[in-house]
Order: structure tokens, then C-alpha cells, then sequence
């Protein structure tokens, strides 16, 4: 007699087009990028197949490991990775997921890179790191014209090519950032690295830092004292002359997910470095690379939202209880519906904001305007977002999503990362605020925006009225702050669900999320709300 029949389980989701989600091929078609489908067709049948999910799970189950010294005891300052990680780098660079968008002469480059982030991103988060910290240094390097000569072309090149050696020598550069240090976090002005200027122009960096992610980037972005004040530089791992820069690795963090990627504590021990940009104008320069890489936060994710969504619907499709298969049970309905709305209103908002990386890039003043508050809005909402959303999307899995094989905990434990990196949730809702008084016409041009949509619902009508009115008061806007900013992502969301979503996305947002008939936890939408058109977007397709 047989003991053992398996039944009733979902099959693998596995070789299937990951990039095949109407959000994003409607918002490459809406922009004119409709030749950009075929590219991302390739990516998303590449992170969807099973052999890419598993250079994912290995690349996150052996870990990097630390070497210091060689076995002669000479400082090597060294990081080993598991093969497949350098295979998923090497993968991602060939996609142009780095630099590549910044010499990319197409109209639209920067939203297909984002969109072929986006769906490559399901396969392993934690080599995302380097490639968006690569893609976001760009910019800052421009700050310096010399600088930005020698080491743009090689960061956008379209070759993977690991180990330390002279940049220049090489045929692909990654770039890293190293600017938290233990005694101030995200407070950068109270850092003590300090800056020494050198005859040959060059200066000394002298300092510890708390968090750098991916040393064995070929540079570093990092700030430091100079005499002149806050001054960000350039710091090789390997100097012109094939020495190693005295960058020390002092351990890698033990960190509760994104393992694949090392992030690590240096110390610099008279390291070199070359300034980029003015003296005392670090946190502006370093800004520009911090923007973007809030940008691939956003991205990233939605990206997270989007995965859960598709390992939950599949999940309930194939799975019976009590007599139905899941997908036909009201309750579970709701609930799938509730994480497929959440997930595509946080995919739009973060395309829209990379289609304003290209309009900005074009001169597009609004859009600069735009992308400075649109950033900081939706890096806190939508990231704040991501845990809440991983939860539920595991526990459409029942136990099944409790265990790594179905690898549920591994999103889980990724979705805090995108709220804490670049500005945890207060210093990303007071960074919109301050960008709102520092520059007021970003709050003129999001409400010009906002109106874009008006007059299609009057749910949105009186919500975005009510927001108005919350800036009249600024005495409670600091205390009040998540509060406000979360409604500005809110209203941002519906406005572009409204314009360009599936109407039934939008009808459930709005009903939801706007009208106040929405519960504490997901899973909680209004009667009425038509959620076979919403899962019918959200299911995977094989």
C-alpha cells in the first residue's frame, strides 16, 4: 500500500516569461518604446527560468566569504563569491541593468533599463545591489569632467569583469558607495573620515565606515572631511601603479537578508582617493547617485510585490480547500486581488519615475522638479509598503510559505532592506518635506500633476482636496510628516491608475486606499470591485 502520494501542490512555477505583467508592457508602449518588448521579453524568459532561480538560491545559500590576508600573510583585502553570483553579475551586465542606460542614445533608455530591472530582480536581489549602485554613480561622477572621462565609459560597458586590478586596465568597471559611518548613519555630516590634499592633487582618506556595500567594486564613492568642509571622492581598490589602496576589510555584516551581496565595514588606512566636485559640496555630488539608487529602491521593491503576487496566485490556482480550489473562495479573492493592487500601483509609480530620469535628462525642468519629490514620496510609501505586502503574499501559502524551498522567506526577509537603505522611513517622508520648502514648486508641479487625473473620480476629487488643505497648517507637518507624505504616494498612485491603469485597478484603489473602506490589513476591499479583471493582469502566464 502506498504511504506517500503527493497531491493537491501547486507545480514549480518555473520557465516563464516573468516580464509577461500589463503594467509594465503598458507603460513601455504608452511612452513610444514598443520596440523595447522583445529585450524584455528576453530578460523576463531568462529570470524566469528555473536555471536562473536557482543561480539565485545558491548565490544567496553560500555566502561571501572574507579573506584578509593571503597565505603569506600579506593584506589582500579580499571578497570570494559563489559562482553563480558572478554568473547573475555577469548576466544583469549583459542585460545593461548598470551603466549602459547613461550612453544609451534611445529616447526612453532609462525606463526599458527599468523595466528590465524590474523583472530581472526577481531572481536574486542581493547582486542588484552593485549593479544599481553602478548605474546611480554615473550621474555623481559627472560632477567632475576628467573623472567621469576615465571611469564612465568602462561602468557602462557591456563586460562583467571581476578581481581587483588597475580600472583602466579592465574591460568593465562596478562601482560601490561607502558613506554611513557608525556615529551618525544616515546623519552623513556628523562623519569623522577626513580628507588630506596631497601635492599631486590627490588626497589621504582617514577613517572608518560602517556600511559599505560590495567592496570588491572596482571604485568607491565615499565622503570625507576635506579642509573646505563634507567633499565626496573617488577611491580605486587598485591604484594606477597595481598596488592595492589601503582599503581594509574589516568584517561583513551578518545581515538578516540581501546575502548574496557583501556589504562590509572598511577602514581607510591612508587611503587614496581624488575629489569629486567642490570642496564642502559633498552631499550635494553624492546626492545625484543617491537619488537614483532611491529610484531602484521603488523599483526593487515593487519588484518584491509583483514576485509575491505571482507565487501567491499560482499557489491558489493549483490549490484546493474545503471543497474549492482557492482562487474560487471569496475571501481568497479578495486577499490576492487587495496584493495584485497593491503591487501594480507601486510598479506604475516607479516606471513613471524612471520615464522622468529621461525626461529630465532631456532638459525637462517640470520633470527634474517632478523626480526630485516624486523620489523621495515614493521611496518612502512604496518601501514602507514591501514588508506589509511579503507577509500576506506568504501566507496565501499557508506553511508551504513558511519553509525556504518555496523561498517566500528569502522575499520576506529581502522586502525591509528598500525602507532602510538610502534613508530609513523618516529621514525619506522628511526629505519631501524638506524638498516641498527648500523648493515649493515641486509641491506646485505634483498637484499639477494630481489634477492631470482630476474629474474621472470623486473619491480621488476629495481626497486630493483634502491634501491641499494639509499644507495650509505647516505648524504639524514635521510631527504629521509620514502621515502626509504617505498621502501624497497615495494620490500619486491613483492619479496614474486613473490616467493609464486598467480601469479596475484603478476602481479598487480608489475604493480602497482613497475612500477610507479599507480595513488595517490587505484583503480588505470594498464589495463591488471586479477582482477577476484584477487577478486575470496579476496571474503568471507560462
Amino acid at each position: 500500500m502506498h504511504t506517500h502520494e503527493v497531491f493537491n501542490q501547486a507545480p514549480p512555477l518555473v520557465d516563464y516569461n516573468a516580464a509577461d505583467h500589463p503594467v509594465i508592457r503598458e507603460a513601455l508602449t504608452r511612452a513610444g518604446a514598443e520596440e523595447a518588448l522583445a529585450e524584455l521579453d528576453t530578460v523576463g524568459r531568462a529570470a524566469g527560468s528555473a536555471h536562473a532561480l536557482e543561480l539565485g538560491d545558491l548565490a544567496e545559500e553560500h555566502e561571501p566569504v572574507l579573506r584578509t590576508h593571503d597565505r603569506y600573510g600579506h593584506r589582500v583585502d579580499e571578497v570570494s563569491y559563489d559562482p553563480a553570483y558572478h554568473e547573475l553579475m555577469r548576466t544583469a551586465v549583459g542585460f545593461g541593468l548598470h551603466g549602459a542606460a547613461w550612453s544609451d542614445p534611445r529616447e526612453n533608455a532609462h525606463l526599458i533599463r527599468a523595466a528590465k530591472f524590474s523583472v530581472w530582480q526577481i531572481v536574486d536581489a542581493g547582486h542588484g545591489c552593485p549593479i544599481s549602485m553602478t548605474y546611480s554613480a554615473i550621474p555623481a561622477l559627472r560632477a567632475d569632467a576628467g573623472l567621469a572621462a576615465v571611469y564612465e565609459p568602462l561602468l557602462a560597458a557591456d563586460a562583467y569583469d571581476p578581481g581587483l586590478r588597475v580600472p583602466t586596465t579592465k574591460r568593465g568597471l562596478i562601482a560601490g558607495m561607502s558613506m554611513t559611518e557608525k556615529q551618525g548613519g544616515s546623519d552623513v555630516r556628523a562623519n569623522t573620515t577626513t580628507a588630506t590634499p596631497q601635492p599631486d592633487g590627490s588626497y589621504r582618506i582617514v577613517g572608518h565606515k560602517w556600511f559599505t556595500s560590495a567592496p570588491m567594486s572596482d571604485i568607491l564613492l565615499t565622503l570625507a572631511v576635506a579642509p573646505g568642509g563634507l567633499t565626496c571622492f573617488v577611491l580605486p581598490r587598485v591604484l594606477p601603479d597595481g598596488s592595492l589602496n589601503p582599503i581594509r576589510l574589516q568584517r561583513l555584516k551578518d545581515k538578516l537578508g540581501n546575502r548574496s551581496n557583501a556589504s562590509s565595514e572598511i577602514e581607510y588606512e591612508n587611503a587614496t582617493g581624488w575629489r569629486l566636485g567642490e570642496e564642502g559640496r559633498g552631499v550635494p555630488t553624492i546626492i545625484e547617485m543617491v537619488n537614483s539608487t532611491r529610484l531602484d529602491c521603488t523599483l526593487s521593491t515593487a519588484t518584491l510585490m509583483r514576485h509575491g503576487v505571482h507565487l501567491a496566485t499560482h499557489h491558489v490556482t493549483h490549490r484546493a480547500a474545503f471543497g474549492k480550489t482557492l482562487i474560487d473562495q471569496p475571501l481568497m479573492r479578495n486577499v490576492v486581488a487587495d496584493l495584485a493592487v497593491e503591487a501594480e500601483a507601486s510598479t506604475a509609480a516607479a516606471l513613471w519615475l524612471a520615464s522622468l530620469t529621461d525626461a529630465k535628462e532631456a532638459g525637462d525642468e517640470c520633470a527634474a522638479r517632478l523626480r526630485r519629490i516624486g523620489l523621495a514620496v515614493s521611496k518612502y510609501y512604496v518601501c514602507k509598503r514591501g514588508p506589509v505586502h511579503a507577509a500576506e503574499a506568504l501566507e496565501c501559502l499557508g506553511g508551504n510559505g513558511y519553509v525556504e524551498d518555496s523561498r517566500m522567506p528569502r522575499l520576506f526577509r529581502e522586502s525591509p532592506l528598500a525602507s532602510i537603505w538610502e534613508g530609513s522611513g523618516n529621514v525619506a517622508a522628511l526629505d519631501a518635506l524638506r524638498a516641498v520648502a527648500k523648493q515649493p514648486e515641486t509641491l506646485t508641479a505634483l498637484f499639477e500633476e494630481l489634477d492631470g487625473a482630476a474629474g474621472a473620480d470623486a473619491r480621488y476629487d476629495a481626497f486630493v482636496d483634502r491634501l491641499k488643505n494639509r499644507f495650509a497648517d505647516t505648524r504639524q507637518l514635521e510631527f504629521r510628516a509620514r502621515a502626509v507624505v504617505g498621502d501624497l504616494a497615495l494620490a500619486l498612485q491613483a492619479s496614474l491608475l486613473i490616467r493609464y491603469g486598467h480601469p479596475a485597478v484603478a476602481d479598487a484603489f480608489t475604493a480602497s486606499r482613497l475612500d477610507r473602506d479599507w480595513g488595517t490589513v490587505l484583503g480588505t476591499l470594498p464589495s463591488g470591485v471586479d477582482t477577476a479583471a484584477i487577478l486575470e493582469r496579476a496571474t503568471p502566464k507560462a
